[in-house]
């Protein structure tokens, strides 16, 4: 029953996610029958990280004013807009635009849906619709995937159908009488604040960016030019998907009882080790190609949660919703850089270039993941907060994060003299952590 009040905003979510997630592999599989070059396909992923990560910042500005309902309507407009456009002028520099006014839009429709999700909640039933949450989000993405090989790319069949999915998403959340909840709260980027707190966090968070915005964006176009079909492609993406819930848990309870950074380290030469061979398997058939998008996807989406909750056990628990905030944004901004990295790789060496994008950031995560443990000693595990999985990050926004179950802990912490207090603990471990350090 305590699914029942929010079922229509549930709805809602999965329409919108489906579509997101059609459109994520149908525009970069399209550009590539086009000809068009890997620089011109991932300007769309950039385009796009750059429009979410503004969204992110900006919607709560256009919610105060046009209140929930009126702004997710109209963004959800926009669109189905911005796809149909897609159709209709088949464009490499058009579609960079389209791209970004998506970006902007699904960055919007997820604050709201999020917020409003947060708003029904109770602190008994936050775990489980949280977790249901990610359920749907999960099915949501992958079913969208399988949508592309219903009709083939070269025609408009399936962008009429991604314009279908936006449009179905407003129907549940505008005849719904939740009521609305309060305005969004604006995020504010403070990375001189996030890198004093964890500088690996900081780093990690950025690779993980890159990781994510090159996989997720690129992918599809490596499937393309390998020769895979619509169904394989789809089936490509969604195994990459598959492992990074297989591998999120399994690597989240490691690290609650070890040193997180020798986890990440070990994420990161596990990510190296699947990269190498991608190069050398992109031929010898899918399901050696589906093994190691599996270990791909299983390194890439715990990447980002792995330093997310290392920067958690540094920061006060009043600071929880603010640290994992100005992550995702730094996380944005890794999924800028991603895309066009694994362009020039893969215009430079071939299809192949996609793993050696992966490989090099992977490397480079569990190197100064590495370092940093001669730089400042782990909080002892008792001390930290339990791991906890998160839903895919390039679907998060600050709003999940008032939704996440440790943000109880914030609340139920939010007075001036307790959030100081656990503020001047916080400060005390770290003091005791960079004394200590190795040299």
């Amino acid at each position: 029953m305590r699914l029942l009040p929010i079922a229509a905003l549930l709805t809602s979510t999965f329409f919108l996610m489906a579509g997101a997630g059609l459109m994520g592999i149908l525009l970069p599989v399209r550009g590539s029958i086009e000809g068009w070059t890997s620089y011109e396909i991932g300007a769309f992923g950039t385009s796009y990280a750059i429009a979410f990560t503004v969204g992110c910042v900006v919607i709560p500005w256009i919610v105060r004013s046009a209140g929930h309902v009126r702004t997710f309507s109209s963004l959800a407009a926009l669109l189905a807009i911005a796809i149909l456009l897609c159709a209709l002028l088949v464009d490499p520099i058009a579609w960079i635009v389209f791209r970004a006014l998506a970006g902007f839009a699904l960055s919007g429709t997820y604050m709201v849906v999020e917020s409003w999700l947060n708003e029904r909640v109770t602190n008994e039933s936050r775990g489980t619709i949280f977790s249901v949450y990610m359920i749907v989000t999960m099915a949501a993405m992958m079913g969208g995937q399988y949508v592309m090989p219903l009709s083939k790319p070269e025609l408009p069949v399936p962008f009429m159908l991604c314009a279908i999915l936006f449009a179905l998403a407003v129907i549940p959340t505008a005849l719904s009488r939740a009521q609305s909840p309060k305005p969004l709260t604006t995020v504010k980027l403070d990375v001189f604040m996030l890198f004093r707190n964890s500088p690996v966090a900081a780093v990690g968070v950025l690779l993980a960016g890159i990781l994510s915005g090159a996989w997720n964006n690129m992918a599809p176009v490596f499937g393309q030019q390998i020769g895979l079909s619509t169904t394989q492609i789809a089936t490509l993406v969604v195994v990459a998907m598959a492992g990074g819930i297989v591998f999120q848990i399994p690597l989240g309870r490691i690290s609650d009882r070890t040193d997180r950074r020798y986890v990440m380290t070990a994420a990161g030469i596990i990510g190296v080790g699947a990269a190498v061979a991608g190069v050398y398997l992109d031929h010898a058939g899918t399901a050696a190609l589906f093994s190691v998008a599996f270990v791909v996807g299983g390194i890439i989406y715990p990447a980002y949660s792995l330093a997310v909750a290392h920067a958690n056990d540094y920061a006060a628990d009043a600071d929880f919703v603010k640290v994992s905030s100005g992550l995702l944004i730094l996380y944005g901004v890794g999924t800028m850089i991603g895309p066009l990295y694994a362009a020039w790789l893969m215009e430079t060496l071939g299809p192949a270039g996609i793993f050696q994008s992966i490989g090099t950031a992977a490397a480079l995560y569990a190197v100064y993941a590495f370092y940093r443990t001669f730089r400042r000693v782990a909080i002892p595990a008792d001390q930290r907060p339990d791991f906890q999985q998160v839903p895919i990050a390039r679907v998060q926004t600050p709003a999940s994060f008032a939704l996440d179950p440790r943000a109880d802990l914030a609340a139920a912490d939010d007075s001036e003299d307790a959030v100081e207090a656990e503020a001047e603990r916080r400060a005390a471990q770290r003091r005791e952590a960079e004394l200590t350090a190795v040299k």
